[in-house]
């Protein structure tokens, strides 16, 4: 596959953004001259490798410039009517809300959703759009800066989250954080506070479970309970820490049900002497699905699981699955993933068939990240499997998958930005637009183009918006009253806290028998009773837990 002269890599030491505007530009209404530089004959042998070139041809990644030896015209990627007119900054960036309890089955429950992918049905394009803008909270609210204090935290409290997102549109409420060892086995893809008072040095947090509230169930057709993994950004850290190592994911260490060793890894490690993974993040979060599934059905309501993450989250979505379908049989599972590399192998692939999981990947042709792990050795080996037999340590994909191809839009560059193509604002951006595979970007597509530039320079510069725009002003610093520059403090309800999620059902498991009695004396106003049952040093130790309190005497 030829590349344009202007897609070999550059050595110069400039962002990842900037390096974006080395492609040729293409406009809409007006006609503008490609000038390919000259290559000087005497710098470059015919034999010469084009390394994106390469790259290009060996992950399938359909690079190539769509660009004539002359002129490039409005008629972009065969949608000839959709130009720069079409971009109108005044009109709402999502449609009104339909009522689509009609499509449960299809679309939350066991019944098939293949035949809505083709056309995509526009109700459940916007289901994936919510989930998509789920996965995408978990970036934006993530405190990626190593010198804050609460690095590595989520910058909300849960009850908080929502609004400070602008998701409360979507109707539902978090009901529990989720934290994973930050000491595994993948040493960049989790962040660490440098602060000497860092709220913790062996948690990340990792994402949250939310519920439907009473209007969106009624709308959607089932209580849905969601749950928001947070991923990776950068495909430089898969292609430098991803171990292509499968072990067994039962304790049958006999069982043929293998998946990779970094993820099984985050997702299952604890640590007793750490304040937030005393439970893995496995036990946190089949904990609070089980506790939100029994709620609901002893109400007589209809549950449904939506397990949704980009990249890495996709890929501890998978995790989350198989586990939630094994315990819970009767509820239906099912996994909405942007991005998410392979996780295991053929056995663990139809295992979660059996358990009736549907999956739906959403997978941009150019993105690197799905064709790991396992780039020379997935289920295209077909033909040497009816050889060899099925071979357990190749790794396969589970599930739809929902094809995208950045060349579809005409909003975004033709350029190699590899980062930009594993972007989860791409992908919402081409979800959008998607209507079927051998259609264009659709007109009526309403989601805001300016968010595709939040973390990257995918944007063509005719449409007006900087690059990397969503930055932390002054580096997350304020001017306090004295006149020096210092890390604000946040609110309380933003600090992390252990004991915070789930408070009530903490105290009621952990507490004594005896501070229990002490309540009811305490009702019954007898003094005397009050004091001789909490006397207990371990009563006390949980109240301070509970509480932060440590004054004995309250």
């Amino acid at each position: 596959m030829a590349l344009s002269s202007y897609s070999t890599i550059n050595h110069h030491h400039l962002p990842a953004a900037a390096h974006s505007r080395l492609a040729p530009r293409a406009t809409y209404r007006i006609t503008a001259t490609v000038e390919e530089p000259a290559i000087k004959s005497h710098n470059r042998s015919s034999s010469a490798i084009n390394i994106p070139a390469t790259l290009s041809n060996l992950l399938h990644l359909n690079t190539k410039h769509h660009t004539n030896s002359g002129t490039t015209t409005a008629s972009v990627n065969n949608n000839p009517t959709l130009t720069l007119e079409n971009f109108d900054r005044r009109t709402p960036t999502y449609s009104p809300k339909e009522d689509i309890s009609s499509l449960c089955t299809e679309i939350h429950r066991s019944a098939d959703w293949s035949h809505l992918l083709s056309p995509l049905h526009p109700w459940l394009r916007r289901e994936i759009l919510k989930y998509g803008e789920f996965s995408q909270s978990t970036y934006d609210a993530f405190d990626s800066n190593p010198f804050s204090q609460y690095g590595g935290s989520c910058l909300y409290g849960r009850h908080r989250l929502f609004e400070k997102i602008g998701l409360l549109r979507h109707g539902y409420d978090v009901t529990k954080y989720l934290y994973a060892m930050s000491h595994v086995d993948l040493p960049i893809w989790l962040e660490r506070s440098l602060h000497a008072e860092a709220w913790s040095r062996d948690s990340n947090w990792m994402g949250y479970v939310a519920v439907s509230g009473d209007e969106e169930s009624c709308r959607i057709g089932c209580r849905d309970i969601a749950v928001a993994w947070r991923g990776t950004v950068m495909p430089a850290e898969w292609l430098e820490d991803i171990q292509g190592k499968l072990e067994t994911i039962e304790s049958n260490n006999d069982s043929d049900i293998k998946v990779e060793h970094g993820f099984h890894s985050l997702y299952t490690s604890k640590n007793e002497t750490t304040r937030y993974n005393k439970l893995s993040a496995s036990e946190q979060v089949m904990n609070e699905i089980k506790r939100l599934v029994r709620f609901y059905q002893e109400k007589g309501e209809k549950v449904s699981i939506t397990i949704t993450g980009h990249s890495l989250g996709g890929a501890l979505a998978l995790l989350n699955a198989y586990e939630a379908a094994s315990a819970l049989p009767s509820v239906p599972v099912s996994v909405i993933s942007f991005g998410a590399p392979r996780v295991g192998n053929e056995a663990f692939g139809d295992r979660l068939k059996e358990l009736g999981v549907k999956v739906l990947r959403m997978v941009i042709k150019q993105d690197v990240v799905p064709k790991m792990p396992g780039i020379l050795f997935n289920e295209g080996i077909k033909m040497v499997e009816k050889v060899t037999g099925t071979l357990e340590w190749v790794y396969t994909h589970v599930g739809v998958e929902l094809g995208l191809n950045v060349r579809t839009s005409p909003y975004l560059k033709n350029c190699i930005d590899f980062a930009g193509f594993h972007n989860l604002e791409i992908y919402l951006h081409l979800v959008d637009g998607y209507m079927n595979s051998k259609s264009g970007f659709r007109c009526e597509a309403k989601r805001d183009v300016a968010l595709i530039n939040k973390a990257s320079g995918m944007l063509r510069e005719e449409i007006g918006i900087p690059p990397c725009w969503h930055q932390t002003a002054n580096s997350g610093l304020m001017c306090n009253s004295y006149g020096r520059w210092v890390m604000p403090n946040r609110v309380p309800e933003d600090i992390p806290s252990p004991y915070r999620d789930g408070q009530m059902n903490y105290i009621v498991s952990a507490i004594s028998v005896a501070v229990q009695e002490a309540a009811q004396a305490w009702l019954l106003q007898d003094l005397d009773a009050i004091h001789l049952q909490v006397v207990s040093p371990d009563d006390i130790l949980m109240l301070e837990r509970v509480t932060g309190n440590d004054d004995h005497e309250e």
